[in-house]
Order: structure tokens, then C-alpha cells, then sequence
């Protein structure tokens, strides 16, 4: 469902797909080519939140933030992530179960791994591999990885275009 907030609407691009069983509210923008699944929820109604092209955010996750959220091209937030960051760089995976907390800043080609949660304002270089609870950094990108983020969001950018080839049925309400 898209929902507006103070006379602020969601806008989708047209080759985003989002599920009718989705709740998208207020000041948010998706971009081209990405998805958003079955019980995930966009909120913003404390600022913006922009996603950018091929970035999907899957079932049963929540993009908030207490400011604006930016969140990069070619991103995977994995199934019942939480992700209140700030900003989320460029092929950055969110793994299943992740929790990233207010304010942090992801920078590009970075893993979170699965159940892991990042604590208030951290700030996560590049290429980083990020695990546990707090997380840590505790490794780096390789290219192995990059494939696999790759491979992942591609598998959801072919998903999107099979649901959208049978109508997308969210709608204003």
C-alpha cells in the first residue's frame, strides 16, 4: 500500500516493483529497476527516505530513520532487516535479520552479516565486512563478495520484472 504523509506521496519509478502487501508512507522515493516485498515497510515521517536504482528491500523488512535515509544503487536489505542508517553506499548487503541503528553511515561494497547489529552513529568504511552484536568490522570486501552482493541483487531485479509483468498492485490509498 502507498500511503501519503502531510501532502507528501511516495514516488516509484515505473520499472520499480512494489508488492501490494508492502506499506510505503510519506516522502519516499524508489528508484529504477527495485523492489520492495510482501510485509516490508518504508516510513517516512520523520524526512526523506531515498532509494536508489536496483535495490531491493525484502520481506518483512523496515526502512525508518529519524532524519533523512539515503540508500544507494545495487543494495540488498536481506529478509527482516532493520535498517535506520543514515546512509547506505552502493552494493552494500544488509544480510537476513541485520539491525543497523540510527544515524550510521555504510560506505560501498559492504556486508553486514546476518543478525548483526550496528550500534548508533557508527561509521562503516568501505569494503567492510561487518559482524555480531555490536558489530565490527572484521574484515575486508573481497571480490568473492562482490559477486555474491551481485548476484543476489540481480536475482531481485529479474524477480521485479516477473511481478511486474503481472501488474503491480500497490496503490495510493
Amino acid at each position: 500500500m502507498l500511503r501519503s504523509l502531510d501532502g507528501l506521496a511516495p514516488r516509484i519509478h515505473p520499472t520499480a516493483f512494489v508488492s501490494e502487501g508492502a506499506y510505503v508512507v510519506g516522502d519516499v522515493e524508489i528508484g529504477e529497476g527495485s523492489s520492495v516485498w510482501p510485509g516490508a515497510v518504508i516510513r517516512a515521517d520523520s524526512g526523506r527516505i531515498t532509494i536508489g536504482r536496483n535495490t531491493c528491500v525484502q520481506d518483512n523488512s523496515v526502512v525508518h530513520g529519524d532524519a533523512d535515509v539515503v540508500i544507494g544503487d545495487n543494495v540488498v536489505i536481506g529478509h527482516r532487516a532493520l535498517c535506520h542508517a543514515k546512509t547506505v553506499g552502493d552494493r552494500v548487503l544488509i544480510a537476513n535479520g541485520a539491525t543497523v541503528n540510527d544515524g550510521v553511515e555504510i560506505g560501498s561494497d559492504s556486508i553486514l552479516a546476518s543478525g548483526t547489529v550496528v550500534l548508533d552513529g557508527m561509521a562503516i568504511p568501505a569494503r567492510s565486512i561487518v559482524t555480531g552484536i555490536p558489530g565490527r568490522v572484521r574484515g575486508q570486501v573481497q571480490q568473492r563478495h562482490l559477486d555474491l552482493i551481485k548476484g543476489y541483487g540481480d536475482a531481485y531485479v529479474e524477480k521485479a520484472r516477473r511481478y511486474l509483468a503481472q501488474g503491480n498492485l500497490a496503490s495510493e490509498a
